[in-house]
Order: structure tokens, then sequence, then C-alpha cells
């Protein structure tokens, strides 16, 4: 049996290839094939550059607030050894895995390092960026990612706001040069909200960055401010854009400033990595992702490929670390098999995830062969 193992990271706990890994020993006695996926968020960088072959360098940019981080860049050359496509995240520079959680700072928070990371890579000389952007601990609708850039954000009385983005409710004009001298930017975004409204980027994100309730209205009139100017100096209305609320507003901010495109992530890794020819060729398809249920599956990496496997009529399961909605997933998976159950705990699965993963295959095996048999 020729087996498709296609998961994407157990977050916190296991990366995409550290599953794939860790189900195929399960299936040693099988062909398995691995093609680690993940949707545009973090890890996106990693399963591209698997793909394309890289070398990583490391770049000093501005953090979230302010203080010196280390973030990759992935360069892919041409055939004549010239630097070609550059794969970076946003969470490297602006994440919220470089924030203790009691620390965070929706006030202050900045994407100022994602364009200094963009920078870096156009001096690199690469001819596109593809940038990740999930996993962010910013709201500030790419305001600070521009400003690395050279945008000026002006007051009413035409001083230089230089407090992005706390002082994001002054602004009244912006300028640019245009365009900005810029390498083709590709965004891959695991979202598609737009910038403001029930299901914009404050609403949605916004707690999780620390944002409070009584707050979210002035969080979300910053962003208004943002996208009204922009509106009327650049005649751009990108506001309800796909994609236009992800990381805080950075996809709108990407749109606005850099002419850049935004795409669904799984179905870039997908394209990039040949994943629907691997479907095609084999028996079975094995994914998984560290959470499951009917309404974050949208959209996910999971989904996407129980979609490739059904349009190609291939049995598909999933490991996970939690399994919710079990019912409402009947017509997604074939099977779904969580590591938390009634014998292992949630803290047992984060502590031990390698081992309660592995035993998890090892019970499940006999059930998986019966999809193919």
């Amino acid at each position: 049996m020729k087996v498709l193992i296609a998961s994407d990271k157990f977050k916190g706990t296991l990366t995409a290839k550290e599953v794939a890994d860790l189900i195929s020993e399960g299936l040693s006695d099988h062909e398995c094939v691995l093609k680690p996926v993940a949707d545009g968020g973090e890890g996106t960088s990693d399963i591209l550059g698997h793909s394309l072959g890289v070398s990583t360098f490391e770049v000093s940019v501005q953090g979230p607030h302010g203080s010196c981080v280390s973030a990759p860049i992935k360069i892919a050359l041409d055939q004549d050894g010239v630097p070609e496509i550059a794969l970076m995240e946003m969470s490297a520079a602006s994440g919220l895995s470089l924030i203790n959680k009691e620390d965070l700072d929706p006030w202050k928070a900045s994407t100022f390092g994602t364009g200094e990371l963009i920078i870096a890579a156009r001096d690199m000389g690469v001819d596109k960026i593809i940038l990740g952007i999930g996993g962010s601990a910013t709201n500030d609708g790419g305001a600070g990612m521009a400003q690395a850039l050279g945008v000026r954000f002006y007051d009413n009385d035409g001083h230089v706001i230089e407090d992005i983005p706390n002082s994001l409710d002054k602004l009244h004009r912006v300028f640019m040069d245009i365009p900005i001298d810029l390498p083709e930017i590709i965004v891959a975004t695991d979202v598609s909200n737009p910038l403001l409204g029930e299901k914009g980027a404050t609403r949605s994100y916004g707690p999780q960055k620390g944002i409070c309730v009584n707050d979210i209205d002035v969080h979300e009139s910053r962003l208004k401010r943002l996208a009204d100017v922009v509106e009327n100096e650049l005649n751009l209305s990108i506001r309800n854009d796909k994609g236009a609320g992800a990381a805080g507003g950075l996809g709108f901010g990407l749109k606005a400033f850099c002419d850049a495109t935004l795409v669904n992530g799984f179905d870039l890794i997908s394209e990039m990595t040949s994943l629907e020819e691997a479907v095609i060729s084999s028996d079975l398809i094995i994914t998984g992702e560290g959470s499951i249920d009917a309404q974050s599956m949208m959209g996910k990496a999971p989904f996407g490929v129980a979609k490739l496997a059904h349009k190609h009529n291939k049995p598909v399961v999933a490991f996970c670390g939690i399994l919710k909605d079990e019912e409402a997933l009947e017509n997604v998976f074939d099977k779904v098999f969580p590591m938390v159950d009634s014998e292992v705990s949630v803290e047992e699965a984060i502590n031990d995830s390698s081992k309660v993963l592995k035993n998890k295959v090892d019970s499940c095996r006999l059930m998986i062969e019966q999809l193919v048999s």
C-alpha cells in the first residue's frame, strides 16, 4: 500500500515534518510518501524551503515591541546560482511567539520588523518574496511595516506620526514613493477575513493579542482611519478584500503599500509541492493538525488535503491532538484519530506528544489498513 502523509504541525508540540515522520514509523511496512503541509500560518516557509532547496540567512530586525530579534530568510537560487525567491514569515519578526503572554501590548506591537525583513530580502537581489503571515502579535494594519519601507504618515497639523500604532487615530495623510522599489510579493494566508467589521482583524483576533473587550472599538476605529486615508490618498478601496484582515491587517497594508498578492496558503503550498500529483498516485491519504473541529477546518490544511482526496476518490484519515464536532466531520474524513481520549489527558498529549502520537498510530493501524483492503 502506498500512503501519502500530508500533515500540518501540531502547534506548540510537533512540527509538520515531525508528525509525518512519526506516522510513517508506525506504517513502516508500507510505502510512505511524506509531504508535510501548511496553510499560510507558521511553518509555511519551512515546508516551501524543503521543497525548493534553500540557504538560510539570519537577519537582525525590530521585534513587535522594538527590541532586536533574529529572523530567518530562506533563499532559493535559480539555475544560474542567482538569488530568486525569498521565503519568510512575519511571525519571526512580529509574532506572538516573541512575547510572553503577560507582556502582550496591542497599543505598542508593530510590524516594523516585518518591513525590515522585506527590505533585507530585496537587498539580497531576489525576484520574488513569499511571505507567510500567520501568528502575528500585531493589529496595526501593516502601518509599522510601511514605516520601515519609508512610507510617511502625517497628522492634521502636518507632523510626521512616529508612534504607530498608538497614534493612528491622528492619521490625516500618507505619503509614499510610488511604486516602492520591491520585488514581487506573494502573501500566503490561512484566513480570508476583511479588515473591519464583525469578522475583521480586531474583533476576530484582537483578544488573543491582548485587546480588551472595552478597547475593541478604539482599535477598530484606528484601522478604519487607516483604511479611509489609504482610500482617499492612494485611491485604493481594499478594506473588504479577502485576507485584508489577516495578521492584524498586515494583509491590508501589504496590498496597499507593496502591491502584494494575497493567496490561500494551502493552495500555494499544494501547487509548489505537487501535492495533487502525490494524492493521485497514492492508495491512502493521511493528514492532521493539532486541533480539528468543524469550524476551524475551513481553509485549514487538513481540510484542503481531504478535498484533494475526495476529488480523486481516495480514502483519507486524520490524526490530531484534540477532536471536536466529530459528527460534523464525518463527510470530511473517513476516520479521525485524536490523541486526547479517555485514556490520554491534554497534559500528557502536550508533554509527551511524540510517544502519544506513535502509540495512537500503532493502535489505529489495523483500522487504517482496512480502508484500502
